[in-house]
């Protein structure tokens, strides 16, 4: 059917939503396997998944944990990498125009996955149905992987004679990547590699993390100086034009 207002036809809607939904829900087993592996028992590691609810936070918080880090540490770089959450919720908040009452219940669905989708359909409708499918189907899968991960961690033992200890930051790569379309995001990404691995030997365990982060400014400052410098060289030649 299509939408009431000529969009994307909601059946399209649904499908892709879906599709990203069950994608990355799936991978929710690689936090389980991975957050039991560092020490977290079942009932915390699904805690995570059904309060925190964004990837990228949780890997870092049960990688830095399990790299011997101290939990505030660990809890401040995974919050960091939350708060780019808020700035999605600024936006959706205009496209999604939901109710008051149903707010607070739909900030908990602001991630990456949904805003991603959300921001691809055309209208309002298509919007709402594309963030609260891709919402809902995520927030299952992965609070359902993350159970049978976790379980199945302590099953087998020993995550790292399985090398399973590789999966978490694999899927948080694996995530990544696709969203790394321009120059400016690559460079931040690969300097944030760069102060990471380059401070790990000499900063406690979860530090280095949050390190990386001065990767942005300097990146967005370096290209702010490359900016100016190419329309102050410009300017010249427009002024010789116009004589």
């Amino acid at each position: 059917m299509r939408s009431e207002d000529g969009g994307k036809p909601d059946a399209a809607v649904v499908r892709d939503a879906l599709g990203v939904g069950v994608a990355v829900g799936l991978s929710g087993f690689a936090f389980g396997v991975t957050s039991a592996g560092s020490g977290l028992t079942v009932l915390q590691t699904c805690a995570l998944s059904l309060l925190v609810f964004t990837g990228a936070s949780q890997f870092a918080l049960v990688g830095a944990l399990a790299g011997g880090g101290n939990p505030f540490t660990a809890a401040a770089g995974a919050f960091f990498l939350g708060v780019r959450n808020a700035f999605y919720g600024l936006r959706l908040s205009q496209l999604l125009a939901l109710p008051r009452a149903v707010r607070p219940f739909a900030a908990q669905w602001v991630i990456d996955e949904t805003t991603a989708v959300a921001l691809a359909q055309p209208t309002r409708r298509s919007v709402r149905i594309g963030f609260t499918v891709t919402g809902l189907s995520l927030y299952v899968l992965w609070n359902l992987t993350t159970l049978l991960g976790a379980l199945g961690a302590e099953a087998i033992g020993d995550t790292d004679a399985w090398g399973l200890d590789a999966a978490g930051p694999a899927v948080f790569l694996a995530l990544l990547a696709p969203m790394l379309r321009t120059t400016l995001e690559r460079a931040v990404a690969g300097l944030a590699v760069l102060l990471g691995l380059g401070l790990l030997p000499v900063l406690p365990a979860g530090v280095p993390v949050l390190a990386a982060a001065l990767a942005a400014p300097f990146a967005l400052w370096a290209d702010g100086r490359r900016r100016a410098r190419a329309q102050a060289a410009d300017e010249p030649d427009t002024a010789e034009e116009k004589r």
